[in-house]
């Protein structure tokens, strides 16, 4: 396993530390849990950039009713 070093400021220092405590796990625990949650977190900025092709993509579609639709495919089978 990897040693690291790294610098964040001192209260969030005392925040994790704090926050393993009451966990009851070491701060080099909770911070691969971070950061593994992060990392495989959903990204937000890609979900927006996505969203917005699908609705230009969508845009000249125009209006359409789901009930219509499922009363169509009924009466055609």
């Amino acid at each position: 396993m990897a040693k690291v070093m790294i610098s964040i400021p001192d209260e969030l220092l005392a925040a994790v530390d704090a926050e393993a405590s009451a966990r009851q796990t070491s701060r080099s625990a909770l911070l691969a849990q971070a950061a593994r949650r992060e990392i495989t977190a959903p990204n937000a900025a890609r979900a927006d950039e996505l969203l917005a092709t699908a609705r230009a993509a969508l845009a000249d579609t125009g209006t359409w009713s789901a009930t219509e639709l499922v009363r169509v495919q009924r009466a055609s089978h």
